[in-house]
């Protein structure tokens, strides 16, 4: 099963960071590859997403989530993936953001690009584009600060 873990430091407070990553709907504007996604309910997500030409649609339930520290989730259905992302506050103005994505490879071109390391430049490139968005906004474009329990 591939497994990424990136970091980035972002120059803005830890909540802001943390409140735009809770507005999964803004995810096209700097995640390649997201085409959309669709807030069900307070846990709930709905992605379309089209990779190396590969198109998937699926539905991810929030797992764990607490206020400007982490927030964890699975997919419920179609394609095997589970990611975390957790901020660290590194000074008053400066949050250092880490995800950790584990996933199913299925076909020929997902296991190839896994392999050679096409995953982990994606969602580093997608890092850096988070850092512009929020760095040059200054300010999240909303906030979602519920608490969500790990399954016991």
């Amino acid at each position: 099963m591939p497994s990424v873990i990136e970091t980035i430091d972002v120059d803005v407070p830890v909540r802001t960071a943390y409140n735009q990553w809770t507005q999964f709907e803004s995810f096209p504007n700097f995640m390649s590859g997201v085409e959309s996604i669709q807030q069900v309910s307070e846990t709930l997500t709905h992605w379309k997403t089209k990779i190396a030409g590969v198109e998937r649609e699926f539905d991810a339930q929030i797992t764990e989530q607490h206020a400007d520290e982490r927030v964890a989730w699975k997919s419920v259905d179609g394609k095997d993936h589970a990611g975390v992302v957790t901020f660290h506050r590194i000074s008053d103005d400066k949050t250092k953001v880490t995800v950790q994505l584990d996933w199913e490879a299925e076909s020929l071109v997902e296991k190839a690009g896994a392999a050679l390391g096409a995953d982990d430049r994606q969602v580093k490139a997608d890092l850096k584009r988070f850092k512009s968005f929020i760095e040059e906004r200054g300010a999240e474009t909303g906030a979602w600060r519920g608490d969500v329990q790990p399954p016991k």
